[in-house]
């Protein structure tokens, strides 16, 4: 049974409407500034619009557009990456890392998501499914990569949050 193009953009709409906290913690976890991220959120929105015509019932809904909003982020980032090697001058990063205020105890998320944001792009998306309360299997699943596999990450994805914790003297 096919849908009309009007139901077809009033189910996909309620389903991000349901679903659309995932797209906000991909754009926090991958944008560098609220700019970045608004962006982001507005192209993985564009992106799982033009891919729900090959939306698959079998998978839940959630899985699906992880899987396209992580696909979109990485690939922002790449991009931005490839455009700050060609236009940003080289000592840029770093002083804008360095005039970064020294952390407050009540900004332990804003903290976590630094340290999320300085993984490679395979680290920080699992973090993030596995933060957000994803099964292990679920995690799998989006990332193509086996349960086994994402426990023995999340390990030690664990303990180096804890080291980077203890390091800024947020974790006794």
């Amino acid at each position: 049974m096919s849908m009309s193009a009007a139901d077809l953009q009033e189910r996909f709409l309620a389903l991000l409407e349901e679903h659309r906290r995932i797209l906000y913690k991909v754009a926090r976890a991958y944008g560098r500034t609220a700019a970045d991220q608004e962006d982001l959120v507005q192209e993985m929105a564009v992106q799982a619009w033009k891919s729900f015509r090959r939306y698959d019932d079998r998978w839940r809904f959630s899985t699906w557009l992880y899987r396209v909003a992580l696909n979109v982020a990485i690939s922002f980032r790449r991009r931005e990456h490839t455009r700050a090697l060609h236009v940003a001058p080289d000592g840029e990063e770093l002083l804008t890392r360095v005039g970064q205020a020294d952390p407050e105890p009540a900004e332990d998320v804003a903290l976590l998501y630094r340290f999320i944001g300085q993984l490679d792009p395979l680290n920080r998306a699992l973090l993030l499914l596995y933060l957000d309360g994803q099964s292990q299997a679920e995690i799998g699943e989006v990332l193509g990569i086996s349960p086994t596999n994402v426990s023995t990450r999340v390990g030690r994805l664990k303990e180096r949050l804890r080291e980077d914790f203890r390091a800024v003297g947020n974790l006794h």
